[in-house]
């Protein structure tokens, strides 16, 4: 028995002085660990610290407000502000940022969330919140989706706008051309202006009269004609329409069997050119009113601050949160597993840069009820082009494919963004790519 507990004991003792050589081999270089072991380690994670933040803004249909946060270890992370916004909105949070260490996502974003609103003011904050998932995926070796949960999907359902024309066969046209890229989800705007020159089709208040929905009406069979009517089809920017016209709208639309019918109350809205989805009592009585599916939220910020109560008063059957406004990865997580709690599906509003674009597809392939998420960019030939990394096309037959490399798996294409820039530095550094005054150096 004694030379059996001896025996163990050095057994034992061997086993120590094995795990003492593996750990000895783990000290040391970075890189050394990674050729010696297979290891991906992209920094020192505990000594990590924030060092810089910089913008670009790129010009394209919608401007590309573009940021990258550097680092003391050289890893760097990408994010992008609302589309139309200004990079402003991210660069007043650098004092906030420095020193920090950008694996404490959370805690930096809690710390953060005072600064935020609607619309484009949530553009800063979601910038924020990219370029740290960016960052903490490159250093932990993984997509930046993981960060936040498991995904659901491989590729991400792609719809897109399509322009207007008076004449219902060219509108009917231009869908079908969508059909053959490829795209299976479809969306047309429908605005009153389509049928204001028509006599007796728009009333005082400027909405659509009885004769002028039939009209609006035409437009859509035109194009259910052409597409077909078992795909679905949403639509959106009818006009200054109160919770009364909506309903009218609405109710008109039923026989088409819509996806939905998007951001359909204007009246009374946050700001110019927005819609006014914290109205949900309005909302509640369109939605109770139509059997056409209600869908807003493109404007919000948070959870709490925009979502909830739609949410929670089932006042429309699907949010269609805009990333780059209402908290990119981790918020706009949030807020959709909370909506899928309560029956409420969720569609992405998204019209930015590959950069965002890509930040979105990571979080959209975490959902579980997520229909299809928007690209307004499908007819810029350069678009993809602003980014190295993803397979090109990104959209692709109307999908575009969830990247399983470290972070968001794009870097940004030097010559592409110097030909697009709008506001920026063009200069290059000896040793590469730097940074000037806030604005990126290229």
């Amino acid at each position: 028995m004694i030379h059996q507990r001896q025996f163990n004991r050095r057994k034992l003792l061997a086993g120590l002085a094995g795990l003492a050589g593996v750990f000895k081999m783990t000290e040391g270089d970075a890189g050394a660990q990674s050729s010696a072991q297979g290891v991906n380690r992209n920094s020192a994670p505990s000594q990590l610290r924030i060092t810089d933040m910089r913008s670009v803004l790129v010009a394209s249909n919608y401007d590309y407000p573009i940021i990258r946060i550097d680092t003391n270890q050289g890893v760097y992370g990408l994010g992008e502000a609302r589309d139309a916004g200004r990079e402003g909105t991210a660069l007043v949070l650098k004092p906030h940022l420095m020193g920090r260490d950008p694996l404490a996502i959370e805690p930096i974003l809690d710390s953060l969330r005072n600064f935020p609103n609607h619309q484009r003011m949530g553009g800063g904050y979601s910038a924020v919140d990219m370029a740290l998932h960016d960052i903490a995926g490159k250093v932990y070796g993984v997509p930046a989706g993981r960060l936040i949960g498991s995904k659901y999907r491989d590729k991400i359902r792609i719809y897109c706008d399509t322009d207007q024309s008076k004449d219902p066969k060219i509108f009917a046209e231009r869908l079908k051309q969508r059909k053959k890229m490829g795209f299976t989800f479809f969306k047309m705007d429908l605005g009153t202006s389509l049928v204001a020159d028509r006599p007796g089709a728009v009333n005082s208040r400027g909405t659509a009269t009885t004769k002028g929905l039939e009209y609006l009406c035409e437009y859509i069979q035109a194009i259910r004609d052409g597409i077909g009517w078992d795909v679905p089809l949403a639509t959106d920017h009818f006009g200054a329409l109160t919770v009364n016209d909506s309903i009218r709208y609405a109710r008109a639309f039923e026989k088409y069997d819509l996806a939905w019918a998007e951001d359909m109350i204007q009246v009374g809205h946050l700001g110019p050119g927005g819609d006014a989805p914290k109205n949900w009592q309005g909302y509640k009585e369109l939605k109770e009113a139509t059997t056409t599916p209600i869908c807003t939220g493109e404007s919000l910020f948070g959870l709490e601050e925009g979502f909830r109560d739609l949410i929670d008063n089932q006042a429309v059957d699907i949010i269609h949160p805009d990333p780059l406004t209402s908290g990119a990865i981790r918020e706009t997580k949030r807020i959709a597993d909370y909506a899928s709690m309560h029956g409420v599906q969720t569609a992405i509003h998204f019209a930015g840069s590959p950069v965002g674009c890509m930040a979105s597809v990571h979080m959209a392939a975490t959902l579980k009820d997520m229909l299809a998420m928007e690209n307004h960019a499908v007819d810029i030939p350069w678009w993809g082009s602003l980014v190295n990394g993803p397979s090109k096309p990104i959209v692709d037959q109307g999908f575009i494919t969830v990247p399983n490399t470290p972070g968001l798996g794009v870097e940004l294409n030097e010559a592409a963004i110097k030909e697009h820039i709008r506001k920026g530095r063009l200069r290059i550094s000896r040793r590469g790519s730097g940074f000037g005054n806030h604005y990126l150096i290229l």
